[in-house]
């Protein structure tokens, strides 16, 4: 029987753990239209059909399943000894691929990813942007960043700066009619500005006084999706937000925003660079967390608090 190439199993790998063609495409860097007659080929070679295919998704057959589970640890062993040769060449080279929501890459663009590039000319930075929590190791990525109450116990985490911290804010005239809430069961007599996060649920607002931890579902008209656009409903009188403090920062120090319920928002981990700790770590990702933990010392030596590093904190739990 003819075996399949590296390169078809890769992309086969790819469209079946992403469950898109587009954005296997994208992973592996070549066209859809090229990436399905790959399949189309692989399936041929080996007698089997791999991939269930509609106009609107694709997932894996049983057979495709079952390759897929058998191909993970080859492929993990075969991207591992790649990437030992390339530490063996020494200055760190190749694709460097990162996930992070949009707020943490844009952190990462203004404070860490300049320097990176200059530094390491060879590597070439693929940086996800996206809202939903992700597996890294299934969807092919190096690294991941996250709130660190959000990353899996068993991932290495390597903080990016100082602590987050979420805030209610409310327009003085929404508040001048009204009764600001004393506690956070208050809000369910307020209109509250609800997040809807990637996964399609509602964010349930999270508080904590002294030993008391408070999950609500507050009630109110609107939803959104979008810290930015939160903070501009508040501003607009919408009703109350709750947001990262960076997010509403200008409009809180102008007087457009005034914080609600403040000693039931006190500060949490921030950002974190995450890993799997269990297998070899590419020359091109300690580099990265090298770069991170210059950045995060030279804060410190020119006296910026950590409370100032948290500019990419977001309410994606």
């Amino acid at each position: 029987m003819t075996r399949p190439i590296f390169n078809e199993l890769e992309a086969f790998r790819a469209v079946a753990t992403k469950r898109s063609f587009r954005q296997a495409a994208d992973a592996v860097g070549v066209s859809r239209s090229a990436l399905s007659h790959t399949i189309i080929a692989l399936e041929k070679t080996l007698g089997v059909r791999l991939l269930n295919r509609t106009t609107r998704s694709v997932s894996p057959t049983e057979a495709g399943q079952r390759l897929l589970r058998l191909l993970e640890p080859a492929l993990r062993e075969l991207d591992a000894a790649l990437d030992q040769l390339a530490d063996d060449r020494g200055a760190p080279n190749g694709i460097l691929r990162i996930n992070a929501n949009k707020a943490a890459a844009a952190w990462l663009l203004g404070h860490v990813v300049p320097h990176f590039l200059r530094q390491y000319p060879s590597v070439e930075l693929d940086l996800v942007s996206e809202g939903r929590l992700v597996d890294i190791v299934r969807d092919g990525f190096d690294a991941g960043v996250r709130l660190a109450d959000a990353i899996p116990q068993d991932m290495i985490a390597v903080p990016l700066g100082g602590p987050a911290r979420f805030v209610a804010v409310a327009a003085p005239a929404y508040l001048a009619d009204r009764k600001p809430p004393a506690t956070p069961e208050d809000l369910r007599y307020h209109a509250c500005i609800r997040q809807r996060l990637p996964s399609g649920k509602r964010y349930f607002w999270e508080f904590s006084r002294d030993d008391q931890e408070l999950s609500i579902d507050v009630p109110g008209p609107l939803s959104l999706d979008d810290n930015v656009l939160m903070v501009q409903a508040a501003v607009n009188g919408l009703g109350i937000a709750y947001v990262p403090e960076s997010f509403a920062g200008n409009e809180l120090r102008s007087g457009q925003l005034v914080t609600v319920l403040t000693e039931w928002c006190p500060p949490i981990p921030g950002l974190a660079l995450y890993y799997p700790g269990y297998r070899h770590v590419p020359s091109t990702l300690r580099a990265f967390v090298d770069t991170i933990k210059q950045h995060r010392h030279s804060a410190e030596d020119q006296g910026i608090g950590a409370g100032t590093i948290d500019e990419a904190s977001s309410a994606d739990p």
